[in-house]
């Protein structure tokens, strides 16, 4: 078993995306707005019957994704990434706004923009069943406009990169929710689009798979031409790990877009800090430090002390501590951070929602 996929999807020839050399970005939202209306409004309202509102599931929505980007969108469950997704995969029409993926507009110009997307979705309901993953892919290729001695050999390649090789002949139906899941992936990536839309993309896969997944994901966004992903996903220390920003969207509305770590620090630029010490008592270390620490905590551990405070991560506190502790004779056995994380922000914006 391979430990890293190929650093290229392209290895098999497949159709031609025009490249501009525009610096225009590889994705354009700009006020975007979807509102799904009340099935038999009218109807309902003639029979005096209750009914919902309308429910807006985006409301002016703006941002840009630059070519060769990993962004990504995290929300909880019927935030909008959802239909934010199949919005930019022309599935469905905003209401309000527009949308262009590499300078084409997603309603006037729906047939180009398809051309430039490959989407994997979190659950697949458009493969056939009764057919093998080879001829599900086939038939796919076929719709691509591929023909068939290219879409095997792409095929090929893909099974071998996603280590599919064992599903070649299996029914799709035969599958294992993980082997769907790499499925769709492959599908996604077989006419070598320019950008890919990756809704949940190691969800139900076991660890070793998923960490293939998220090198092959690297791989696309750093190949020439690079591939340019918007990813979302509910493992917020994958997304930490793989994307270049990240957009956090609540009730339909993009609350905040930056780096990762930019928006750690939104919640706050303190992180704890914990030392393991040996060589000194509570009372000498209590003495060393003398209360100039925030929130200093000193415990006993079976012959070692953890001493732990809060800081800030461009302040000083963490080497005056050490100095300290040294000058007293103690020895410093680890250090150890706890910063905030990308779900800490998400809980912050959910909770201003709320209230």
């Amino acid at each position: 078993m391979p430990n890293e996929f190929p650093k290229s999807t392209a290895a098999v020839p497949a159709p031609n995306h025009t490249e501009t050399a525009s610096p225009e970005p590889a994705i354009s939202i700009d006020h975007l707005s979807k509102t799904y209306p009340v099935p038999l409004a009218r109807l309902k309202a003639l029979l005096r019957r209750k009914f919902k509102p309308p429910v807006e599931a985006l409301h002016d929505v703006s941002f840009r994704v630059h070519r060769g980007e990993i962004f990504g969108l995290i929300g909880r469950n019927g935030a909008g990434k959802t239909t934010l997704t199949k919005i930019l995969a022309t599935l469905v029409q905003p209401t309000e706004g527009k949308v262009k993926v590499n300078g084409f507009d997603s309603v006037d110009d729906d047939e180009r923009v398809r051309m430039q997307i490959g989407l994997a979705g979190a659950e697949e309901r458009s493969f056939y069943w009764r057919l093998t993953s080879d001829q599900n892919l086939l038939f796919f290729a076929r719709l691509y406009g591929m023909k068939d001695r290219v879409a095997r050999a792409r095929i090929e390649a893909l099974f071998s990169q996603l280590e599919l090789e064992d599903t070649v002949r299996k029914r799709f139906g035969e599958l294992s929710t993980g082997n769907k899941q790499r499925l769709a992936v492959a599908r996604a990536l077989l006419p070598s689009p320019p950008v890919l839309l990756l809704d949940e993309p190691t969800r139900s896969l076991d660890p070793l798979a998923a960490s293939r997944m998220r090198a092959m994901i690297k791989s696309l966004a750093e190949q020439s031409p690079p591939v340019t992903i918007l990813f979302t996903s509910h493992n917020l220390a994958e997304v930490e790990t793989l994307c270049d920003r990240v957009a956090i969207i609540s009730s339909g509305e993009i609350r905040a877009i930056d780096t990762p770590g930019n928006l750690r620090s939104l919640t706050s630029d303190s992180e704890e800090t914990r030392l393991t010490v040996s060589g000194l008592s509570r009372t000498q270390a209590a003495t060393a430090l003398n209360g100039e620490f925030d929130q200093l905590q000193i415990k006993d551990r079976e012959g070692t002390l953890e001493i732990s405070f809060n800081r800030r991560q461009s302040d000083e506190a963490l080497d005056s501590a050490i100095r300290k502790l040294h000058q007293q004779g103690g020895r410093i056995i680890n250090v150890e951070s706890e910063r905030p994380t990308l779900l800490d922000v998400l809980e912050s914006y959910e909770g201003r929602d709320e209230r």
